[in-house]
């Protein structure tokens, strides 16, 4: 059989609550429950989740999130890596849009520090947080679609998402994990600003754009793909809030909350450069659906105004240094120091092999950004050593994986998937 089947009666010891009554038997009005196991490892859970069904027919009666599928111990990693090598850490926490978690772990790091970071490297923060927003969204849109039988909506977001690998490659020398951001900077300035504006330029021009439009002429009036998803995984908006939903999933549901806004940071927040310059201008996208519809609508509107975000920021990047200058404390020399002065070669030695440059305050600090799938954000305590005490994480996955055993009671099995895929669960995240 292609599924885990049995009777509820063989296997109280996993499903207690049929026996209501107490008698040590199931009760008689659901004698005819079976228990599905959907997952760890099934195609339409996209990485390791399992959920434990109990259904009545084709009809969800209630489920189990499970997760310790992919422990990796991200968090106590973070006890014994530097404030620079935890970078390498968090970008597999969501390996869909790793520089995402690259920019808001170092945002919580020089909160800590009381960093201010240069004009320049905050606009290219930005654009690369947009990048990797459009970079998540267009998986989600396009493997969600895929499992409700889309297959050509999966290839025009896949393929695009291939442009922003190149231009990740290009300016850090990895695709997959880039790992470009540092405390106070980056690990590098840009290779060549030039070539690097032609790339972003093109993507945000002639790349992405189309596939946008092509996903929506397949996919918004799509009968097969409105019947399957519209009233499918509906939250209301008072749910959301007490559940503590974010981001996409969140806004779906009429939550007006975007950290862009609320809490802005980078060039989302006004006078970003220290010379009175206004934030980005951009719209937060709110619906009032709550179903799994109105989430794929609401990511599909959120790519066009990163998009926008990016048009208003990529031809105007700020000259002068991409990191903090900050006498050797806490970022490293340039290379062309390091290798050419004793000066340079030594600060690089104390920070690197000593670790005297991480003499960071005796405090307790969380910093968050506004990721495609929600609020991400980190929790510090330093004692004052090099690195941190305690770090945990907030991962957006975490709690909009905890949500679905409300959506999906009440709805049949095949809708497991497109409720699932509509919340973009990456499993790094719930098992950090």
């Amino acid at each position: 059989m292609p599924f885990d089947l049995k009777p509820f009666d063989v296997d109280v010891e996993t499903t207690p609550y049929l026996d209501r009554d107490g008698d040590g038997r199931p009760d008689l009005a659901e004698r005819d429950r079976w228990t599905l196991n959907f997952g760890p490892q099934h195609p339409a859970t996209h990485t390791t989740l399992r959920i434990v069904l109990e259904i009545d027919g084709e009809r969800v009666v209630r489920a189990v999130p499970h997760i310790g599928y992919l422990h990796s111990g991200f968090e106590k990693l973070a006890e014994h890596h530097d404030y620079n090598q935890y970078v390498c850490t968090c970008s597999r926490m969501n390996y869909i849009s790793p520089i995402s978690n690259d920019i808001a772990w170092h945002t919580a790091v020089e909160k800590l520090f009381g960093i201010d970071l240069t004009p320049r490297c905050k606009v290219v923060r930005t654009i690369l947080a947009e990048l990797g927003r459009i970079q998540d969204h267009l998986l989600c849109i396009g493997t969600a679609a895929l499992d409700l039988g889309a297959f050509t909506a999966f290839l025009y977001g896949f393929n695009e998402r291939e442009r922003i690998y190149d231009i990740m490659d290009f300016i850090s020398g990895q695709r997959f994990h880039p790992d470009y951001t540092r405390v106070g900077g980056t690990m590098m300035d840009l290779p060549d600003e030039k070539q690097f504006k032609q790339l972003v330029r093109k993507f945000i021009d002639e790349q992405v754009p189309p596939a946008v439009a092509d996903i929506e002429g397949l996919l918004n009036r799509n009968r097969i793909f409105r019947d399957r998803t519209e009233g499918i995984g509906a939250i209301s908006k008072d749910d959301a809030i007490a559940w503590s939903l974010s981001g996409p999933v969140a806004r779906a549901s009429g939550v007006r909350r975007d950290l862009r806004k609320d809490e802005p940071y980078l060039c989302y927040a006004d006078n970003w450069d220290g010379q009175g310059s206004s934030a980005v201008k951009f719209k937060v996208p709110v619906a009032e659906g709550g179903d799994v519809y109105a989430r794929y609508l609401v990511r599909l509107e959120e790519l066009k105004q990163s998009i926008s975000i990016i048009d208003q920021l990529i031809d105007d990047i700020p000259g002068g240094p991409m990191n903090v200058d900050d006498d050797g404390k806490v970022h490293l020399p340039d290379k062309a120091s390091v290798y050419g002065s004793i000066e340079g070669l030594i600060q690089h030695f104390e920070i690197v092999m000593k670790n005297r440059g991480w003499q960071a305050p005796v405090a307790e600090v969380y910093g968050a950004n506004e990721t495609a799938n929600g609020e991400l954000g980190f929790y510090i305590v330093s004692d004052g050593g090099p690195f941190s005490w305690r770090a945990s994480c907030r991962a957006p996955s975490y709690i909009n994986y905890s949500v679905f055993s409300k959506l999906i009671e009440g709805h049949l099995l095949a809708d497991v998937v497109a409720v699932l895929g509509s919340l973009n669960v990456i499993a790094a995240e719930l098992d950090r």
